[in-house]
């Protein structure tokens, strides 16, 4: 006997292990050895991370996928993993060495620390992956890569070592991303802009010829000015064509540096004429190859003013005493120097005006500290010609985006796309695989072995060593060091992700894995990582697979918070998955995201929804305890082709149309409409219907009928379970079991079942009467809840006009209609009653008098009103939506929280008027 309630926290934890030892995920099972492949590569979460939300939407949705597909017969490979996470990896150990007090990373030096990350990694690094368990993901885990285990950085080797000897990789001097607290390069994704009230300094810079005569520029960052070598005006701005290409003499340091025309400079901000810091700036960076200025940097690695021995910046100088004043800045914290440097330019008198200035500044999303733009030696990659192959083959639709607009994001970077600072100042990661001679030659290979090999040859033919030096060198490992120096960075963690659908699939060897499943068939990613994940792993798998990484990228939308608010710590409305899944169980949570998982729609989450799909969860049990009582068990060799009651044959004609509806829906990635369509099947349709309609046959007397519609609904619970599966594994695959306690065997886990087949089993007949019928009853509650009437009323029915099919329909299903609608009676006339409410079902009509039932005067009073206060609230909503100081001021969930209330409002109003229109009528 089936327990009364689900409970989901004493179910899941056993059947995941039911799951587990039967290895029901694994792929290439013996049984599928011929069936088709179907694979998808997880996007690999951090090793320091914990489940967040759109963990937990990303992985739902990709298991609907696998476990769909699985059921369909496929082949199905999800492919699981975990990254290595450079900097938060080492952020992570590094805290914890602090905490204990233990000798930090330098004064244990690197070869100690990274002894202590894998330690770490070992021991807290796979608290995700059994995150995701929870959650149901169906991942063969006996595949699971890390992107730092043996054949992964075997990859990585190889990637580099390749694209280096093709001329793609190459070291450079130029502007990255710099965490003066970390330090080390950082990517773009790890920039956090921040809204900063700052200030405006506008600075009088003297013509160097004519120190009479000075041109105004303004800056947010004073401190930078020691490093300007132009000051830009746009070529068109009238103020200044006389002073373009004449020299400007740089307050405090003396440096003569020229005015050039450039359209960088806007005309409209500031003063139209800007200070060029090529060093310090990414667009004046732009601007200064443009005019070949010189670049100096007047800041160390964490963001101190490096004055003293910069060769660079003492170079050309004409500062005299000042300069003496400027060099006292050296060492000071780049904030401290700019207060000082404001100081001593409005000591001179060449400090203008302040303004306050709200503006973006750049932070670390880990270190919190402003990111500095900062001229560094750093690895790239020529991405260039790898990106004209990705954008080609999603052109030519060999790989396509759903929905499609996210394809312009993807375009609009690789188009404008800028070379890949590859190198990280880290200890934790791939350490980059080049040595240095003993003059700075370079010498990239997947060895050191290799490497020495090449250094002894070069070195021997340029005659620089001895041959009997090379040979003590390569045979005494010992005294490598002396002769070659390994690079001490590290490679950015997306340059290893970037290979994750083909290395984790066993290249660079070409394995019977790789063979069958690349490329993959789709990627499930957020936006937010097209240019940093998918776009990159396009571009090496054509490089070096010559084939797209996968067939389909579907881009899933955000979670937010229920008011549409993006979920941060610092508001306090994180949702934690895991918190729900304890209250409400992991099929809830799958469940509520799956619905609300709209194509191009963000997810507005309440918890409310969470507990409703629990509610859902909890009918579905229900109503298979309602099977269980009243003897509803599968029958050996049913065949739902030869059922002849009529509700028997539109339950399976319905359960067919959800079936079709379903898988139509995953196909196309429409995850809310499948969601819709089992949950409108198996609430309304099934429970509220079928199970209803089936109530008087199951309580009458045994029988052929009785016997056929219990066969139906054991048959249609199956089919049911099979369709839910995807979206709530749990209580599917325990009610799998529990239902196959009777009747034949179970041939083994829901999870391998297939997939409902049920073409063909439409019932036209069928569903025209059992059709007709629901749609009637549905009216009449529709109208008797507009009224107003009271529930217990028994109102009379009148069908006007009626045709002799549906005159027969009426008196076959009398008594049901009579029960399911409330009515005291069904009539027949020619015309509707006066005094009453006409309803139009299926083409014909029917009319509810409402004499005795309802007050029509005082009802119709109370809608009017009704009607007034919703188009007010319309005509208020209307007013501020079209206010532009509201629409462009207001918070972008703000401004979406009142379209939606106006959505809804107009809906209401709908409602209203019709409801205002029938009461009218009956007057």
């Amino acid at each position: 006997m089936m327990e009364k309630t689900f409970t989901p926290a004493e179910v899941e934890a056993r059947i995941h292990d039911a799951w587990t030892k039967a290895e029901a995920f694994k792929a290439g099972r013996p049984e599928r050895a011929d069936a088709q492949p179907y694979t998808i590569v997880i996007p690999p979460p951090n090793v320091t991370g914990s489940l967040h939300m759109g963990h937990a939407l990303n992985n739902t949705l990709q298991d609907v996928l696998c476990r769909f597909e699985r059921m369909r017969g496929r082949d199905v490979l999800w492919q699981p993993g975990t990254d290595h996470a450079g900097i938060a990896t080492q952020m992570v150990v590094e805290r914890q060495l602090m905490e204990r007090q233990e000798p930090s990373r330098r004064d244990m030096g690197r070869e100690a620390f990274l002894k202590r990350v894998w330690a770490w990694k070992e021991q807290s690094g796979g608290t995700i992956v059994g995150q995701l368990m929870r959650l149901g993901a169906s991942c063969d885990w006996s595949r699971e890569r890390f992107t730092m285990d043996e054949g992964l950085s075997r990859a990585v080797l190889k990637v580099f070592v390749t694209l280096y000897r093709d001329g793609l990789i190459y070291k450079d001097k130029r502007l990255v991303n710099w965490d003066p607290k970390l330090l080390t390069a950082i990517s773009d994704l790890e920039v956090q802009q921040v809204e900063v009230k700052g200030n405006l300094w506008y600075f009088d810079y003297p013509l160097a010829d004519d120190p009479e005569v000075r041109i105004t520029v303004a800056t947010t960052r004073p401190e930078t000015m020691l490093g300007d070598t132009a000051v830009a005006v746009h070529p068109d701005d009238e103020r200044y064509k006389d002073l373009v290409g004449r020299e400007v003499l740089l307050p405090l340091a003396g440096r003569r540096i020229p005015i050039v025309a450039d359209t960088y400079s806007d005309p409209e901000k500031g003063t139209g004429a800007v200070k060029i810091t090529p060093a310090h700036d990414f667009n004046d960076f732009e601007v200064g190859k443009r005019h070949s200025l010189r670049m100096i940097n007047i800041l160390d690695a964490e963001a101190k003013m490096l004055l003293e021995g910069n060769e660079e910046f003492l170079a050309h100088l004409e500062g005299g005493d000042d300069l003496d004043t400027v060099l006292t800045l050296h060492g000071l914290d780049r904030f401290e120097a700019r207060k000082r440097i404001v100081e001593m330019m409005e000591a001179r008198g060449l400090l203008q005006k302040v303004e306050p200035h709200t503006h973006m500044v750049p932070h670390g999303d880990r270190s919190g500290v402003v990111i500095e733009p900062w001229l560094t030696d750093q690895w790239y990659v020529d991405v260039k010609p790898l990106a004209e192959r990705a954008l080609a083959a999603v052109r030519d639709e060999r790989t396509v985006f759903v929905p499609r607009n996210w394809e312009r994001v993807y375009f609009d970077w690789l188009e404008n796309i800028q070379p890949w600072c590859i190198s990280r100042q880290l200890w934790w990661g791939h350490q980059i695989p080049a040595w240095y001679g003993r003059d700075g030659k370079v010498f990239v290979a997947e060895t050191e072995e290799e490497a020495l090999a090449e250094a002894l040859a070069y070195y021997t033919e340029q005659e620089i060593i001895e041959p009997g030096e090379g040979i003590a060198i390569a045979e005494h490992p010992d005294r490598r060091g002396t002769f070659l120096t390994r690079d001490d960075d590290v490679l950015d963690t997306w340059f290893s992700s970037a290979l994750w659908p083909f290395s984790t699939l066993g290249w660079p060897d070409e394995t019977a894995t790789l063979k069958r499943h690349y490329p993959t068939d789709v990627l499930v990613t957020g936006f937010d990582i097209i240019f940093f994940w998918v776009a990159r792993m396009m571009m090496m798998g054509l490089h070096f697979k010559d084939e797209v990484p996968f067939k389909t990228v579907y881009i899933h939308a955000l979670v937010r918070d229920e008011k549409g608010a993006k979920m941060s710590k610092s508001k306090g409305n994180v949702i934690d998955p895991l918190e729900l899944i304890d209250q409400y169980g992991a099929d809830a949570l799958r469940f509520t995201l799956a619905a609300m998982a709209a194509q191009g729609r963000d997810i507005k989450l309440a918890t409310s929804r969470v507990e409703g799909y629990r509610n859902f969860a909890t009918k579905l049990w229900n109503a298979a305890r309602f099977c269980e009582v009243n003897g509803c068990v599968r029958t050996a060799g049913f065949d739902p082709a030869h059922a002849k009651e009529m509700v028997s044959r539109w339950i399976i004609g319905e359960a067919s149309r959800a079936t079709a509806e379903t898988a139509a829906a995953i196909e196309a990635y429409r995850f809310n409409d499948a969601a819709g369509a089992v949950y409108r099947f198996v609430w309304n349709v099934f429970c509220d219907w079928n199970l209803e309609l089936a109530k008087p046959v199951l309580a009458g007397p045994d029988g052929p009928a009785k016997d056929e519609i219990r066969a139906v609904t054991a048959w249609t619970l199956d089919v049911i379970l099979r369709l839910l599966h995807p979206f709530m594994p749990f209580v599917t695959e325990e009610l799998w079991r529990l239902t196959g306690e009777t009747g034949p065997a179970r041939e083994g886990l829901l999870a391998l079942a297939p997939w409902p087949s049920l073409e063909g089993l439409g019932d036209v007949e069928a569903e025209m009467e059992i059709g007709w019928l629901v749609d009637l009853v549905t009216e009449v509650r529709s109208v008797r809840s507009e009224m107003n009437v009271p529930p217990g009323a028994q109102m009379p029915l009148v069908l006007v006009a009626a045709s002799e099919e549906t005159a027969e329909r009426a008196r076959r299903h009398l008594d049901t209609l009579k029960r399911l609608a409330r009515l005291s009676e069904i009539t027949f006339a020619d015309a509707a009653p006066k005094g009453s409410v006409q309803l139009m079902v299926r083409g014909e009509t029917s009319a509810l008098p409402l004499a005795g039932f309802i007050d029509i005067e005082a009802e119709t009073a109370r809608l009017g009103k009704e009607e007034k206060r919703v188009a007010g609230e319309i005509t208020r909503l209307d007013a501020k939506l079209n206010n532009p100081a509201f629409v462009e001021r207001a918070p972008e969930d703000v401004v979406e929280e009142q379209r939606e209330k106006r959505e809804e409002y107009v809906a209401l109003l709908a409602k209203v008027r019709e409801a205002l229109a029938r009461v009218m009528s009956a007057a």
